[in-house]
């Protein structure tokens, strides 16, 4: 494979850097292979059918006793066994973040029928989470109060911080370009995807292993989040907690899983013969610098952040057939970032369709972004907008076509996904679909 690569750009060496006339070119980035474990399914092919039905993912929680909290449902990730994807020595070493993230990685790297051995020094990790690993924190805690301090985990150090997932999967593949995590709150995983898009472009490598992984429904985070009263308390109707921009709407959803795409620069993947599912076109990043936990009044960091990106892609706000929203299902959030949307695109903003995977999936935090960018690929493969479920009760405020209820077949060519987290940051990725 990779002298194939090095035909084709003669004289480049090992490591994509070191050939000064590549930074001259126009590198442009496109995904090749997607990995999802997500509250719908362990694998991608589950999660897109059950999204495109229009199937709930929320359930009564079941990995702790949630009898004494306000909030008992949550996304949870069903049946998945980490030894299915690595030995059990490493499991005991890893929290269930990065054992989301390792899964999804490998998948990923099998759709994309990738072998990143043989050009390991051009292949970077760049997996972000919002709160690393919550399990391991968690039951820690309760270790060093219950235990002589000589006695506790030893490996709390490398499985709590949110870099190890990043880390676990270059020693498994072999990947020793970039690596590094992102943490953003709940715009993390598109900021590693965009992030990792720029480090592609720039030359600094030919492939990413990128995307965002969670793993916080935990009894310490359900709580904290409730008495925040940002969750839903719908416990008797868990399917239909998650409503984004419903009138109704009492709060969010928590949610678990993963999500990784590989993104490879255009001319490197054609090389290999490689499937392209979209084009990365255009990223950007912007800060409310507002409010800890509220956006900006009428969405205004989002909506500077979707201006970037356009611009940067060099396409028409016209131009986009389909936005996947960040959707929380809270009010101040659908409202202001229905707000953003018509700040920008003015009256087309009545004419994109615009949906809330959450109302499905519920909030995954830190890998919110990742899973959201996979299903904006997969809707641009596929020609299927997935809908926002549980839209009952129209929000005066909350006006734009959300494709309520069922999936709507639609032959789309541009597509963004939209990212929001607490502190006020903003992601927002444009991707392309690839006339290959």
């Amino acid at each position: 494979m990779r002298r194939s690569w090095v035909k084709m750009y003669p004289g480049m060496r090992s490591h994509a850097l070191t050939e000064r006339g590549l930074q001259q070119m126009t590198r442009r980035v496109v995904i090749t292979g997607i990995g999802l474990v997500t509250p719908l399914g362990n694998d991608t092919a589950s999660t897109w059918a059950a999204l495109c039905a229009g199937k709930s993912g929320i359930g009564p929680i079941t990995r702790f006793d949630a009898s004494r909290h306000d909030v008992r449902i949550a996304g949870e990730v069903k049946d998945f066994d980490p030894l299915t994807v690595m030995d059990r020595k490493l499991a005991r070493r890893t929290d269930r973040f990065t054992q989301f993230a390792i899964a999804t990685a490998l998948e990923a790297l099998a759709d994309a029928k990738l072998d990143v051995a043989p050009i390991g020094d051009d292949v970077g990790v760049l997996i972000g989470s919002g709160s690393g690993g919550l399990w391991t924190l968690e039951e820690s805690f309760h270790q060093i109060f219950e235990r002589p301090p000589n006695r506790f985990n030893p490996f709390f150090i490398t499985m709590q911080p949110s870099d190890m997932a990043g880390a676990n999967i270059s020693m498994l593949v072999g990947a020793r370009g970039h690596n590094f995590a992102t943490v953003s709150a709940c715009a993390t995983g598109a900021h590693a995807i965009g992030e990792a898009a720029e480090v592609i472009k720039r030359g600094d490598a030919d492939v990413m292993i990128a995307g965002g992984t969670e793993a916080g429904v935990t009894s310490m985070t359900i709580a904290a989040f409730a008495s925040m009263h940002a969750l839903s308390t719908r416990n008797d109707d868990p399917e239909g907690a998650s409503r984004p921009f419903d009138a109704t709407r009492d709060g969010f959803v928590s949610g678990e899983g993963a999500g990784v795409l590989i993104l490879e620069e255009m001319e490197f993947a054609r090389a290999r013969g490689a499937h392209m599912y979209a084009e990365v076109i255009g990223y950007a990043a912007t800060a409310d610098a507002h409010h800890i936990t509220d956006p900006a009044p009428g969405g205004e960091g989002l909506a500077r952040a979707i201006r970037r990106t356009l611009a940067k892609a060099k396409i028409a706000p016209e131009e986009v057939d389909y936005i996947n929203a960040h959707g929380t299902s809270t009010p101040p959030n659908d409202r202001n970032e229905t707000a953003a949307v018509h700040a920008v695109f003015g009256e087309y903003a009545r004419h994109v369709p615009i949906s809330s995977t959450k109302s499905m999936t519920g909030h995954l935090m830190g890998a919110a972004g990742g899973i959201e960018l996979a299903f904006t690929a997969l809707a641009l493969e596929h020609g299927i907008l997935p809908p926002t479920i549980n839209y009952r009760t129209p929000d005066p405020e909350c006006d734009l076509d959300y494709v309520p209820n069922e999936a709507r077949h639609a032959p789309i060519k541009v597509a963004l996904s939209e990212s929001m987290g607490f502190g006020g940051h903003n992601a927002v990725v444009a991707l392309r679909r690839v006339e290959e």
